[in-house]
This record gives C-alpha cells, structure tokens and sequence, in this order.
C-alpha cells in the first residue's frame, strides 16, 4: 500500500536503518535507560488490514510507526511479557519526505512517538506535544 507508488526508492533501506539508530541514540539517557525488553525493526510498509484494524482509510491513509505491546502503566507486578515492539514503517516515510533533513526529522519525531505510547502517553498526548 505505497502511498504513491510511482516513487522511486531514493534512500536504501541501510541508510533508512542508520536514521532510525541515530533516532534512538539521540534520546537522552535518562530517558533510554527506562526502556527494556522492547525491539525497535524497520518494515516496508503496513498492512491494508493493520491500517483499517486501526480506524484509518487503506487508500488515503498510512502509518509511519506502530507500537506493539503493554505499555509500562497498564502492566501487572511481576508478571513476565513478550518484547514490545516498535515498528518504523520505510515506504510511507520515504514517499512523504523527499529529503534526508526532513527524512530524519521525521524518523525521530516517529520514534519519539512509538516509544511515548510504550510509556504510557496515547495520540492525543503526544501529538500535543509535536509527537
């Protein structure tokens, strides 16, 4: 479901990668050493499904990110859980940004964004804050 499939592919899937870490390397420690047992992947694109399942438009509509797991204020004492997960969507964000500077300002807003759900913060919340 590329936004705009006509575009080419004008920045490799390895660099994309290397955002996506300077993203993650860029949040204060503080911050980075409350993060545990989550995994932070890079998909092409979602679903069609996943993005009805989510209340979006599959023909209008995309994601950029998706968090998946509990986050850290709704789990219970003790009980072991599977890794979170954060998934950086590649197609949707090359095809709106047509430059690494603004490729990798949204990347981090992304990332900032997927990891304030897995504190807890929903859209409302962070999207008031620029995230």
């Amino acid at each position: 479901m590329r936004t705009n499939p006509g575009t080419s592919l004008w920045i490799s899937r390895e660099r994309f990668r290397g955002l996506v870490v300077e993203a993650l390397d860029g949040i204060p420690q503080r911050i980075h050493a409350s993060i545990a047992n989550v995994e932070v992947v890079v998909e092409d694109e979602p679903g069609k499904e996943l993005v009805a399942d989510l209340g979006y438009d599959p023909g209008a509509d995309s994601l950029f990110g998706l968090y998946q797991g509990v986050p850290l204020d709704e789990r219970g004492g003790g009980v072991p859980t599977l890794p979170d997960r954060i998934v950086i969507y590649y197609l949707p964000l090359i095809d709106a940004h047509r430059d690494e500077y603004h490729l990798r300002r949204e990347v981090r807003r992304t990332v900032i964004h997927e990891l304030g759900h897995y504190f807890g913060f929903d859209d409302h919340h962070l999207r008031g804050r620029g995230f």
